[in-house]
């Protein structure tokens, strides 16, 4: 059984806490919670009093991805907020495992996301450090986008690069993820799936997470 996150970027900020109530009532286990900047990606989403009103909201697991440059100015910032599971992009962490260590240091699940172009075998210094890879199946910055074919077998490399390596890590599959897929992404070893759109431009979102949640 997969760990479903939906992703609130896709979700109704006017009526966000009819949405996050409804992500309560269902078999979601974490609520994704995407941080951009405009600058490492060419969108702006919102940043820590949202984080925090959900978290009031919600006994969920926070799931914070950050988008952003720097991300290490802000650690101790997200945790504050409410952040259970801090991820910071390869491609914008100059120094990753200081960064991955001050995560932890703060209590938090550390994470490290990959872009479509980044290739799995660079985690191969930094995969026993981290609790969380994150690969991202359509490019940063905008939901709704349609799944890179490519993604299922990076899926397959970093599970091979965690057996080998004998660490514990989810492995976390964030873009275009639906019913449609869902079942082949957990078959090759997704711990986590990330849903937006797939969630909240569905007629009965409850229903779509719950049909995810028990492949």
């Amino acid at each position: 059984m997969p760990i479903i996150a939906p992703s609130v970027l896709a979700a109704d900020f006017a009526n966000l806490q009819r949405d996050i109530e409804m992500i309560n009532r269902s078999d979601a286990q974490w609520i994704h919670l995407d941080v951009m900047d405009g600058v490492f990606v060419p969108n702006i989403s919102y940043g820590m009093p949202v984080i925090k009103a959900i978290d009031e909201l919600s006994d969920k697991v926070m799931d914070v991805h950050l988008m952003i440059v720097q991300p290490e100015r802000y650690i101790k910032d997200f945790k504050e907020v409410g952040a259970d599971v801090l991820t910071v992009h390869y491609e914008a962490s100059t120094h990753l495992h200081r960064t991955i260590q001050a995560i932890k240091d703060e209590g938090m699940k550390a994470g490290v996301a990959l872009n479509p172009h980044t290739p799995v075998h660079l985690m191969e210094d930094i995969i026993k450090d981290i609790d969380l890879l994150l690969i991202m199946s359509v490019n940063p910055g905008f939901g709704g986008q349609k799944f890179i074919q490519h993604t299922y077998e990076k899926i397959v490399q970093a599970a091979e690069l965690i057996d080998r390596k004998n660490a514990e890590v989810l492995i976390e599959i964030d873009g275009g993820v639906s019913p449609g897929n869902a079942a082949q992404l957990t078959q090759l070893g997704a711990d986590v799936l990330v849903a937006g759109s797939a969630v909240f431009s569905a007629p009965h979102p409850e229903e779509v997470i719950n049909e995810m949640a028990y492949l």
